[in-house]
């Protein structure tokens, strides 16, 4: 096995993502940010968290997950890109297995 084993676990307010050898490497809100003109993601996690109720009209912030159930597909899709970048880093030579 070359590439990194993690594990994420997508809860309703937190989610989490432990690396085998590291551990729990993050825990964030199950929170993402976007902007409505081009639903580009604009902040993930902590930082969108601090942005619910505060947004511009052309920003977004949104909890996908209702009652540990996916309810928008396309931001949960961004959240687990987001995650899964923090844990393995930018510069991935081997795909990550994702349990």
């Amino acid at each position: 096995m070359w590439g990194k084993r993690i594990g994420i676990d997508l809860g309703t307010a937190n989610s989490l993502v432990w690396v085998v050898g590291q551990g729990l490497v993050l825990n964030e809100p199950t929170v993402v940010a976007v902007s409505v003109e081009d639903m580009k993601v604009v902040a993930v996690g902590n930082e969108a968290k601090t942005m619910l109720g505060r947004t511009p009209g052309n920003i977004v912030a949104s909890r996908p997950m209702k009652d540990g159930v996916i309810a928008d597909y396309a931001m949960t899709e961004a959240i687990l890109k987001y995650f899964i970048g923090r844990a393995v880093g930018r510069t991935v030579v081997f795909k990550p297995e994702v349990m």
